[in-house]
């Protein structure tokens, strides 16, 4: 859907920086080369716990972050062959989060009843991915397309960021070419319009002519001269519950966005860029070029969008009720997209609980339904 571009004063909804997570599409929580065999990685995907570990032969498994015996965190245990073991009572777990052994239970005595939940979990793009929601559904639910993370014609540079913010202002800020501004003194871009913005039931797509100038635009080959102007069009898209954004063919970066909680989001970033040099002479340069280009370009770039993300945080939580005022329609298709993947999520988990709920009293047992507030907000919120 066509939705116009024209920049017009509204107020913000009251209730989208409290809103939770669509668990039911896959979320990045870490890098893969940096777990090893036998190594276990804590991590939180709104709120749950999780503890990520890699066997002896190298898979990996997502397991809820508390031993069903004590509760004590099973990212605190011991990997052995390819099970999870607590590190209070080695009681052991395996990858479908089953008890399978208790070493001090005589020999030939059952087991007890004692599991925890498992969550679907794969590697891609360098990154560990884990599905939070209904894990029937992973199967049918597709990771980010990066087409240019094999393609030896660009330089990658990954990244990560971590916001003392709910992930909403995060994503607020990634559509929001119009801050600029902040970034004038590393050569950003400046003046940017609006050309195009589409929205559907998963994605908002925002088209945007953005100018540059300096040594990054001829560095990136945007201008012939660093004192020369280039106007070029630039795409943002929201593919929820990640970002994509793409200058021409000459740069695009990716927003792998982890939801941790009401007040705290890491995104997993890559940048991309395609210089003109042959790859005969690019190759042994890239390991110098990723580091000088991560120091001096995007920490920079991503430290100053913390900071404002942060500030805007600090003063919602002083008082969420200030109705602020904004203009750029992208931000709010982006605000319509995460409320409306959140409430689609809602109503499938209580039609799941439902269909439990039945299957139960049909067996003469009962069955309790997970309310939204449970997942990330109020009913009433999402609907302001």
């Amino acid at each position: 859907m066509e939705l116009a571009t024209d920049l017009n004063s509204q107020v913000l909804k009251v209730g989208v920086h409290e809103v939770g997570i669509n668990g039911n599409c896959w979320y990045a929580v870490g890098w893969a080369d940096q777990l090893k065999s036998g190594e276990v990685m804590p991590v939180t995907i709104w709120h749950q716990a999780i503890a990520v570990y890699r066997d002896a032969s190298g898979q990996l498994h997502a397991l809820e972050d508390a031993c069903p015996h004590k509760g004590v965190a099973l990212h605190k245990g011991k990997v052995q062959g390819d099970l999870l073991a607590c590190r209070y009572h080695g009681w052991e777990f395996n990858g479908d989060g089953q008890c399978v052994n208790i070493p001090y239970l005589p020999e030939g005595q059952k087991l007890p009843c004692a599991q925890v939940k498992y969550y679907p979990v794969q590697a891609k793009y360098n990154l560990i991915w884990l599905f939070p929601g209904d894990r029937t559904l992973a199967k049918t639910k597709a990771l980010p397309e990066i087409p240019e993370f094999d393609d030896p014609d660009w330089l990658m540079v990954p990244s990560t960021a971590y916001f003392q913010a709910h992930f909403s202002f995060c994503n607020e800020n990634s559509v929001d070419l119009f801050h600029g501004f902040l970034h004038e003194h590393q050569q950003g871009w400046f003046d940017p319009v609006l050309t195009r913005l589409q929205e559907t039931e998963s994605t908002v797509k925002a088209e945007f002519q953005v100018s540059y100038k300096g040594r990054l635009a001829k560095f990136l080959g945007l201008s012939a001269h660093a004192n020369q102007v280039a106007t070029q069009p630039v795409v943002v898209e929201y593919q929820y519950p990640h970002f994509s954004c793409k200058l021409q063919t000459m740069s695009s970066n990716y927003m792998m966005r982890l939801p941790v909680s009401a007040t705290e989001s890491r995104s997993f970033v890559f940048f991309f860029f395609k210089l003109r040099l042959p790859h005969w002479v690019l190759k042994p340069l890239e390991p110098a070029l990723r580091v000088l280009l991560r120091r001096l370009l995007i920490l920079q770039f991503l430290a100053q969008d913390v900071e404002m993300v942060e500030s805007e945080q600090l003063n919602y939580l002083k008082d969420p009720e200030w109705r602020r005022v904004e203009i750029n329609p992208a931000v709010f298709a982006v605000q319509r997209l995460m409320v409306r993947q959140y409430m689609q999520f809602i109503e499938a988990q209580t039609v799941h609980s439902s269909s439990i709920a039945s299957t139960h009293s049909t067996k003469g047992s009962s069955s309790k339904k997970q309310s939204p507030t449970a997942i990330g907000v109020s009913s009433d919120a999402v609907r302001s």
